[in-house]
């Protein structure tokens, strides 16, 4: 028996329970209907992400193709998509709608072939087929799907002459079957068996009719069991994909892991902040969950146990936004110091600790509960809220992402499609360019983190740029010439291309890299594209295509090119089409277009 460990069945065991606490409703998993409208649209839509074995771009895009309506397609899809057999992809598409005629190279074959459409995809139609056109026995049958699997030319030669001779011993001609045998060897060296094809395809259809029905809490499971820091960030932008509002930490709503609210919107938990221990989150959640919400911060600090949740722990809340609830006090007060005070978090714990020992020594009198003297709760310093880039650079400290949106959402178009490297890639290069040099010209894109002007010793003025994308973050030296011509863009919170090369130093076996250009991203569609290029399939050339791109190529006239490649893989024809006299100016109501239809696929030629 082959055991296979699925973080999946994880997944679903934690949004079932998600469902029940949010819906009270017991699912039965391996009882949904198999005809489900909702679950098809999904997969017809390549909505996959987070899905079992369906997740893959290229698996997405043959889903939107094929829209499967009944299960067999999901059983067919998931074994065709490996080497091999994906060739047949477009093929198996085209007969189902009907574009292509659904043919057997023999009659005898269609009762084996008719469910995929008279191609052969499954190892059991292999076998049931050898028994049926040239009357192998059970055990042969096997012997023939253990050689095709396992490449045993010696075995193959030997069982083709049986299957030649017993094929045509039942009156089928032999070119056919020269054919069919050639096309099998071909085609099971990869096969599948359709047993195993169909218990992935029945898991993965579990998750997409929980993504599908229960979107908020099939997601959240998800994130519990996300891991790494890179696919929790993966997973939240699907949510934002989906219209799921992901939330941040709430004090009065968080749970120890991902959960959802009763308005749907998944929320961040405590487990994922640094510096907010188990206990701490016990403690909390328990507190909340016995007497209710915390009214305001010294509420909180009035009722949780201060020896779990101390300084530390109320910091990284903080930090994080889970008292942003609190609607009287924002961030930065919390840790905002008037000269010979104490900053705002200091006041509030001492203020809480004051409380729970009155309290206590109110309680354990001998003579029963004296009344409370009235402690009167601190007032916070006024000072100016965080910058946005402050803000979000707390966020990052303690969740390790960014809560309250990223600077560089709104560049994903330029970061996807203008030649830039990932940062985290360009450090792997910047590590190793004195032993591998490079002539590769770079162009990087990021969020300025930091910045600092200084002085050498010996009194020249020189900058050092910080800069962060999604995948990690480089340090860049300004000098001389280079330091005056950008000394505006030392500035924290902007977001710059910088295009370069690693250059060897003068006198020097060392290697540093050479600012050639420094500018904002926001000018690299207008000023780098020099043609757009659209991929199309022709089913999605309409109306509303067609009026959005006149409407906009018009309102931005400019002298860049436009492309339009038009394909269609079942009818093996592609044809072009492309601006010669009038140019456009890429725009960002094109790129926002362009990111939204995933059936189009998009190419930028730069400048």
């Amino acid at each position: 028996m082959d055991f296979l460990g699925l973080k999946t069945l994880s997944i679903l065991k934690s949004a079932l329970q998600l469902i029940k606490q949010n819906h009270g409703i017991d699912i039965d998993i391996d009882k949904i209907p198999l005809d489900d409208e909702l679950t098809y649209k999904l997969y017809q839509q390549g909505d996959t992400n987070a899905t079992f074995q369906f997740e893959s771009p290229g698996m997405q895009k043959y889903l939107r193709e094929l829209k499967p309506d009944k299960f067999d397609d999901l059983i067919a899809m998931n074994a065709l998509y490996r080497p091999g057999p994906m060739s047949y992809i477009p093929q198996f598409v085209a007969r189902k709608h009907g574009k292509e005629i659904v043919s057997y190279d023999l009659p005898d074959m269609q009762e084996y072939l008719e469910e995929t459409y008279g191609i052969t995809v499954y190892q059991e139609q292999v076998m049931l087929l050898s028994q049926k056109l040239a009357g192998y026995s059970k055990g042969d049958a096997d012997i023939l799907r253990k050689a095709m699997g396992k490449k045993q030319r010696a075995v193959l030669d030997k069982m083709k002459v049986s299957f030649i001779e017993g094929a045509t011993a039942k009156g089928h001609p032999k070119d056919k079957l020269e054919k069919i045998w050639t096309d099998w060897e071909a085609f099971a060296q990869y096969a599948f068996n359709k047993s195993h094809s169909t218990c992935y395809a029945f898991v993965a259809y579990q998750t997409a009719y929980l993504k599908a029905h229960y979107p908020s809490e099939y997601m959240a499971a998800v994130l519990n069991h996300a891991g790494s820091i890179d696919k929790i960030t993966f997973f939240m932008e699907e949510c934002k994909r989906m219209g799921l509002t992901v939330l941040g930490p709430d004090i009065n709503e968080s749970n120890n892991g991902f959960a959802v609210n009763k308005k749907g919107e998944i929320r961040f938990g405590f487990s994922g902040l640094k510096g907010v221990g188990e206990a701490a989150i016990e403690n909390i959640v328990e507190e909340r969950n016995k007497h209710g919400q915390f009214k305001d911060i010294f509420d909180l600090a009035k009722r949780v146990n201060l020896r779990c949740v101390n300084k530390k722990s109320m910091e990284s809340l903080a930090y994080s936004g889970a008292f942003d609830c609190f609607r009287d006090i924002h961030r930065a007060q919390y840790f905002y110091q008037v000269p010979g005070d104490s900053p705002g978090i200091e006041k509030i714990l001492k203020f809480g600790a004051v409380y729970q020992s009155q309290s206590a020594n109110a309680t354990n009198t001998l003579f029963g509960d004296l009344q409370m003297p009235e402690i009167i709760a601190p007032k916070l310093p006024v000072c100016p809220p965080w910058q946005l880039v402050e803000q979000l650079d707390f966020e990052k400290e303690v969740t390790g992402m960014y809560m309250s949106g990223h600077p560089l959402d709104n560049f994903k178009f330029e970061l996807k499609h203008y030649n830039i490297t990932p940062l985290a890639d360009f450090n792997e290069v910047k590590n190793t360019v004195g032993v591998t040099p490079t002539s590769k010209q770079f162009r990087l894109a990021g969020l300025v983190i930091d910045a600092q002007h200084r002085l050498t010793k010996t009194g020249k003025n020189f900058g050092v740029l910080h800069v962060e994308d999604f995948s990690g973050k480089s340090e860049f030296m300004l000098w001389s010439e280079d330091y005056v011509k950008y000394t505006n863009y030392l500035e924290k919170g902007m977001i710059l291309m910088i295009e370069g090369a690693f250059r060897q130093r003068y006198n020097s076996d060392q290697y540093e890299f050479k600012i050639a250009k420094l500018h904002l991203l926001e000018t690299a569609k207008s000023a780098l594209t020099k043609e757009l290029v659209i991929e199309i399939p022709p089913q999605y050339i309409d109306e509303e295509f067609v009026t959005f791109i006149n409407k906009n190529v018009q309102e931005h006239p400019g002298r860049s090119a436009l492309k339009f490649n038009i394909s269609d893989e079942a009818r093996n024809y592609k044809f072009s089409m492309r601006t010669l006299e009038k140019g456009f100016t890429m725009n960002d109501e094109m790129a926002l277009y362009l990111n939204n239809h995933k059936h189009i696929e998009v190419n930028v030629l730069t400048v």
